[in-house]
Formats: C-alpha cells, sequence, structure tokens
C-alpha cells in the first residue's frame, strides 16, 4: 500500500485548519453589512409575504440594522422557491420563508427537486394562523351542528371549495370531509379571491380559509361562519364570540397555517444562531405582534421558535396530513 509523504498529510492538514478559521471568522463577522434576502414561494401581496417583509423590518434591527430584501418566486405550489434555497449558497444571505407546505409538498408531490428533511437549516416557527369555516349567505344551518346535520342530508351534494390543490384552504376541506366522515364535492379554484366570490354568489356552499381571507366577510355579515378551527376561541374582537369546531362537537379539531423560517443545508452554525436570536427578538417586536393580530395570526410564544422543535413540529404535520392526502388520491405533478 502506498504511504502519503508527511509533507502532503501536513499541507492537506494545513489548508482544512485554514478553510475552517476563514468559514470561522467569516460567520462571526456576518451579516458583516451584506443585505439578506428572504425567498418567498407566492405572489407579492399574499398572507405569506405580507408575513415575510413584517418580519423582515423586526429582524433588521437585531442584525444590526442590515438591509433584508423580498425575493417573490412563486409557483408550482411553492417548490420553486423552496428549490431555489435549497441550492443556495449556505452562508446565512439567503433564507426560505413559506408555510405549512413545508410539510405538505413531501406528500402532495410525488416527486420533489429538494427533500424537506436533509436540505434545510430549520431556524424557528413564526406563528400560527387559524382558520374558519364559512357558508354562503343562503345556507339555512345557522351553527355547526345544524351545519353537520345538513350536510348528512345532502351526501355528495354539499360544494366545497378550495383556492387550488395543496392551498391552506385545501387541507382544511380535506381534514373537514376526513373528521365529519362526509362526502363532499370538491371544487378547487385558482385562488382564495374567485371562491369566496363564487360562496357569496352561492355557487359552493362552503369554504374552510384562513382568517387572513374570512374575517372582514365574516366582521360584515356577508357569509355564514360556522367556527374556528383553534382549541380555543379567538381574541379578536371580529371572531371573538366564534365558537371552536371541537366545543361544537368536532373533538380536538385543530388546523393552522404556520409559517417558519430556513437556510440552506450547511450554512455555519454561528450563523444559524444569530439568525435564531434574531428571529426570536422579532418575534417578541410589539409592533410585529400588533401587525400579526392584524392579519388574524397568532406570533409563536413556545418551544417551536428553537430549531429542533420545529423541524420536529415539521415531521408531526408531515405524519398527520400525509394519510389524508393519500386517502383522498390528490397529487400534484
Amino acid at each position: 500500500m502506498k504511504k502519503t509523504p508527511a509533507s502532503a498529510v501536513h499541507l492537506a492538514l494545513t489548508l482544512a485548519l485554514g478553510l475552517a478559521a476563514a468559514t470561522g471568522a467569516h460567520a462571526q463577522d456576518f451579516p458583516a453589512g451584506k443585505p439578506i434576502t428572504i425567498v418567498v414561494p407566492f405572489a407579492a401581496g399574499g398572507p405569506t409575504d405580507r408575513v415575510a417583509r413584517d418580519l423582515a423590518e423586526a429582524m433588521r434591527k437585531p442584525l444590526d440594522g442590515t438591509s433584508i430584501v423580498i425575493d417573490n418566486a412563486a409557483g408550482a405550489g411553492s417548490t420553486i422557491g423552496n428549490a431555489k434555497v435549497a441550492r443556495a449558497r449556505p452562508d446565512g444571505y439567503t433564507l426560505l420563508l413559506t408555510h405549512v407546505g413545508m410539510a405538505t409538498t413531501p406528500v402532495l408531490y410525488r416527486k420533489l427537486p429538494y427533500d424537506y428533511e436533509t436540505d434545510f437549516e430549520y431556524l424557528g416557527m413564526i406563528n400560527d394562523v387559524p382558520m374558519t369555516v364559512i357558508g354562503k349567505p343562503q345556507l339555512e344551518a345557522g351553527n355547526f351542528k345544524e351545519l353537520r346535520e345538513w350536510i348528512a342530508k345532502n351526501p355528495g351534494k354539499t360544494n366545497l371549495g378550495n383556492a387550488g390543490i395543496g392551498s391552506a384552504s385545501h387541507l382544511c376541506g380535506l381534514l373537514l370531509q376526513s373528521e365529519l366522515k362526509a362526502e363532499m364535492t370538491t371544487v378547487p379554484y385558482k385562488g382564495t379571491a374567485p371562491a369566496i366570490a363564487d360562496l357569496l354568489g352561492g355557487q359552493i356552499d362552503l369554504l374552510c380559509d384562513q382568517t387572513t381571507n374570512t374575517t372582514s366577510q365574516i366582521e360584515a355579515r356577508k357569509v355564514k361562519a360556522y367556527g374556528v378551527t383553534t382549541l380555543k376561541r379567538l381574541g379578536t374582537p371580529a371572531l371573538k364570540d366564534l365558537p371552536t369546531l371541537d366545543e361544537s362537537g368536532l373533538k380536538n379539531f385543530q388546523v393552522t397555517i404556520w409559517h417558519g423560517l430556513y437556510a440552506p443545508k450547511g450554512t455555519p452554525a454561528p450563523v444559524l444562531r444569530k439568525l435564531n436570536d434574531a428571529l426570536k427578538v422579532a418575534l417578541k417586536d410589539p409592533d410585529f405582534i400588533r401587525k400579526e393580530e392584524g392579519l388574524g395570526a397568532v406570533v409563536v410564544a413556545d418551544r417551536r421558535v428553537e430549531p429542533a422543535e420545529h423541524r420536529k413540529f415539521v415531521q408531526q404535520e408531515v405524519a398527520r396530513f400525509g394519510p389524508v392526502i393519500k386517502a383522498a388520491g390528490v397529487y400534484a405533478d
């Protein structure tokens, strides 16, 4: 067996130590006045985009005033933006902010250009956005119990709208049908706006969507509101009297559309710590909390702000949504 010369081994070790030292020095200097980009895998103006822009503003101060810009890389149910960050240089200057899709795309898509478990560093969870079950104004059912009875008497005739395959409303609708053991006709739309428009017009019967999209309609009494998908009632003025589905008989029914922050795999540990520390500061910022409450969102204040706990939570969500999506036979190419 041919031996490697001692000089070559010494050179290799020197280069490795030099590279490690350079990486460590770079990490200590982070963010070094260079702009940070948060990739949002959805179009500008939507709920996730608004969360990202509010968070960017709140994280600037704990990151020494560093400029944080938003890059909307929309398309293919968030997978384009997710893949963009998975392939980005792991230096902390390119981050991903996305929602529950991090846990549902691995089931919805037969093939992905990234692995949600191995291609990202988890930085922490940001918020929970509750969902509401709303109905067209003409529905006779006055509460969730009556709605449940009405659905049972009309198997297959209830039209349940959603904002498209893989959307928050689609996932909520799948869980609702699964828990009710009810047969409904699913009506997908290209976005929430047309779905709500048809609900108001009576073309569909029901919709389960985020409070960010439904609160104004509920407050104006333009729709029938049947329940909120949290285990506790919400404290917002417009929704504080709306019962939870749990208290209305659908025990332990809980679904929220959460958002999390991620970095490419291999980002140096000191950089990850700085980013996580900045995230924690941002989540306690009164102005950020006020803006999130205005969207109907609840800022996370539990262990899920820790990278390991957020990773564990996402794995639990994959296990939770997976069987429901597979049972429905819904897949995106």
